[in-house]
């Protein structure tokens, strides 16, 4: 661990002093930020048997490595979803992430239709890149902020990463803002550039539920927010981005106060809760 560290900071530190010539104050912050959230990530107890080796596994086809986490985790994620949520697999899932914390939420609502959701677990984020504020262009080493929706075509139990599914990015909004890039993904490993990164046996359990999800339900939608919306937090909100996160507050309200995932549309290039 002290070699991984070592060797991490100093590759960090290599890759500060490049963006620092290229007077690219985004990308330091941006850098720093990375290297303190590897420093400082703290691992999740879950009740699985581990993951193979990346090296067996990196073997594995996309069937075979569904096989093996289906086998390993099926039997505990059944009570898991029974204790926490009263909730069945395949039913409607719902996931927050608030980048300010690291952590991502995941829900499952009790029954289809039902306007009771259970939260399973909220897991910390291992690694995203770039700082506080939204994805804007290809490259800028930014993890997006806003509302996205996961679908049976967007998982990939083939990853590089051990599983990932992609969140949907660019979205409607991001494309009437002219944002650029693509293949934003939630999965495994510990390192990340713009995706969000929640360790290999994390993203097991995560995989599966929203995998069911999609069945059962089409799509699990992903808000993705810069931080808890609160009144008190939005005082202190940069005033850089002020003005678009002011246009989640009442998406984050909605679920905070009636438990109830809103519709969000765009209208006249703002996001509109329906």
């Amino acid at each position: 661990m002290k070699t991984r560290t070592l060797l991490l900071v100093s590759t960090l530190l290599a890759a500060c002093a490049l963006a620092a010539r290229a007077h690219s104050l985004t990308v330091v912050r941006s850098w720093i930020s990375y290297a303190m959230q590897m420093l400082t990530h703290e691992s999740l107890p879950l009740p699985y048997p581990a993951p193979p080796e990346p090296e067996a596994w990196r073997g594995m086809k996309a069937a075979e490595r569904l096989a093996n986490v289906q086998t390993r985790l099926l039997p505990k994620l059944h009570e898991q979803l029974a204790a926490a949520t009263q909730c069945k697999l395949g039913q409607p899932a719902f996931i927050r992430i608030f980048k300010e914390s690291r952590e991502l939420e995941l829900w499952v609502q009790r029954s289809t239709g039902s306007r009771e959701w259970g939260l399973l677990r909220t897991y910390p984020i291992a690694c995203f890149s770039g700082t506080l504020g939204p994805k804007t262009r290809e490259g800028d080493m930014q993890a997006p902020e806003g509302f996205y929706d996961v679908t049976a075509r967007l998982l990939n139990p083939a990853s590089n990463y051990h599983l990932a599914f992609n969140i949907g990015y660019p979205n409607a909004y991001d494309l009437e803002q002219k944002r650029t890039g693509s293949l934003i993904m939630v999965h495994g490993d510990m390192c990340s550039v713009g995706c969000f990164a929640m360790t290999d046996a994390v993203i097991e359990e995560i995989y599966l539920v929203v995998e069911a999800a999609c069945k059962g339900s089409g799509s699990v939608p992903v808000h993705v927010f810069p931080f808890r919306m609160t009144v008190e937090r939005m005082r202190s909100a940069e005033e850089a981005y002020r003005e678009f996160w002011e246009e989640l507050v009442p998406v984050y309200e909605v679920f905070e106060k009636e438990r109830r995932v809103p519709k969000v549309g765009v209208e006249d290039g703002k996001y509109l809760v329906r």
